[in-house]
């Protein structure tokens, strides 16, 4: 079996691409602290790895500069929809994928993993420039141009498998496959139950 690095946050989103990768690859996690405010989603990352048998690695990251809601207590996080259509929102940490994707193109090449999943997707409203299409495609041209797999012509893939899922799909597929469901609510039950209810109702 082929190996793959999952990024693996501990949220909803990221669980659902580990069970996709899981389907095909023998999976390597990595997991970042990188000063998030909401400490849960370390401790339910690595619940889902635990579940999931897969090897993972935890990457502290310094970043004192924050920059983001998500970093600084002191910049309000958006709530009730506030950053619909407003451009990119407090919560957008700086670079923060390309952080991350940097990190898994060196762990993919170090282990001879030729995948590496990572649970962005464009249809959630949330703005991010690095969580779309084309950012992917882009950062796909760089490992391609710039790192030993890329030049002897089999080059690590980014694989994007829920980027134009809606987050009512992606409860769907949580749901339908019952899987560490649990980790997942612990964090998200507001967004969870929104969902759920309209995927009951409509």
């Amino acid at each position: 079996m082929h190996k793959a690095v999952v990024l693996l946050s501990g949220g909803m989103d990221s669980a659902v691409t580990l069970y996709i990768a899981k389907q095909k690859y023998q999976c390597h996690v990595l997991i970042f602290d990188y000063g998030q405010q909401a400490r849960k989603e370390i401790i339910s990352a690595k619940n889902l790895a635990k579940q999931s048998s897969s090897d993972f690695y935890v990457i502290k990251i310094t970043l004192p500069w924050k920059g983001s809601a998500l970093l600084d207590k002191n910049i309000k996080i958006p709530e009730n929809g506030d950053y619909l259509g407003k451009g990119i929102p407090s919560t957008y940490v700086p670079a923060r994928n390309i952080i991350f994707l940097s990190f898994g193109v060196s762990f993919a090449e170090a282990i001879g993993a030729n995948a590496i999943f990572i649970g962005a997707h464009e249809l959630d409203f949330s703005n991010y420039p690095d969580c779309r299409g084309e950012f992917f495609d882009s950062f796909q041209k760089v490992i391609n141009k710039g790192t030993k797999s890329g030049v002897n012509k089999s080059p690590v893939k980014i694989i994007t498998p829920i980027l134009n899922k809606t987050k009512k799909e992606i409860v769907k597929t949580d749901i339908k496959h019952s899987f560490y469901i649990f980790f997942i609510l612990i964090i998200f039950i507001p967004t969870f139950l929104l969902i759920l209810i309209l995927n009951i109702f409509f």
